[in-house]
């Protein structure tokens, strides 16, 4: 199963739903319910830094029994220092988003954490690519 989503920029009445859908999706499908746990992680802290940071981008899941591939893809203005980047707590959200509650710097990380395997990379000036896998667990792991 795929689906595909499109993000855009400080559309903060929007943030989540994408990944609020996949959840759904992958509730359906029987996915076990840490895998499900760790693919929203994921989907969130992913079409989350789309809103922030980008002018606009696209979230896809691909659903898979034995995985979930999360990729976001986005336009805007890229990482200039993916090791800076994944620290914790490291944020180059302006101030009025972290008003918001957003931006504190933990999005990366985060989906680090969650994921099985994760691969980042960016242009400056160009935009950013996120592939992470969630592997399934089975009820016996």
């Amino acid at each position: 199963m795929q689906m595909e989503f499109s993000v855009q920029g400080m559309d903060f009445n929007r943030a989540g739903e994408a990944a609020a859908q996949i959840k759904k999706a992958l509730q359906l499908v029987g996915m076990h319910v840490d895998t499900v746990r760790r693919a929203v992680i994921v989907a969130y802290e992913a079409e989350l830094n789309i809103v922030i940071h980008a002018r606009q981008g696209r979230l896809a899941a691909y659903i898979h029994p034995d995985r979930v591939e999360i990729e976001a893809v986005d336009e805007g203005p890229g990482i200039p220092d993916i090791s800076q980047a994944m620290r914790e707590g490291y944020s180059t959200a302006p101030d009025h988003i972290r008003k918001m509650g957003f931006g504190a710097g933990m999005g990366l990380p985060n989906i680090k954490k969650s994921a099985s395997h994760m691969q980042l990379t960016s242009e400056v000036n160009v935009g950013t690519r996120l592939t992470a896998i969630i592997n399934n667990q089975t009820s016996g792991d």
